[in-house]
């Protein structure tokens, strides 16, 4: 299973923690983008700990949603 994130810039409020978690994955601008690739835990770790909910995980060969 490959997960990928995907950011919801309109409910983004740019906490930071995803790219505290995973500086390899997220970054922040006005908003967190996806700037890379990392471990899958990780991954999720970075969207459980996003407090706006801004960061769904999906499965790329479904495209079905992991989390939330």
């Amino acid at each position: 299973m490959t997960l990928v994130p995907v950011i919801d810039a309109a409910a983004c409020s740019a906490h930071g923690d995803c790219e505290d978690l995973a500086p390899e994955i997220f970054r922040l601008a006005d908003v967190a983008v996806v700037i890379g690739d990392g471990p899958e835990e990780l991954m999720l770790a970075a969207a459980q700990a996003c407090p706006s909910i801004a960061i769904r995980i999906i499965e790329r060969e479904s495209g079905r949603q992991v989390y939330p």
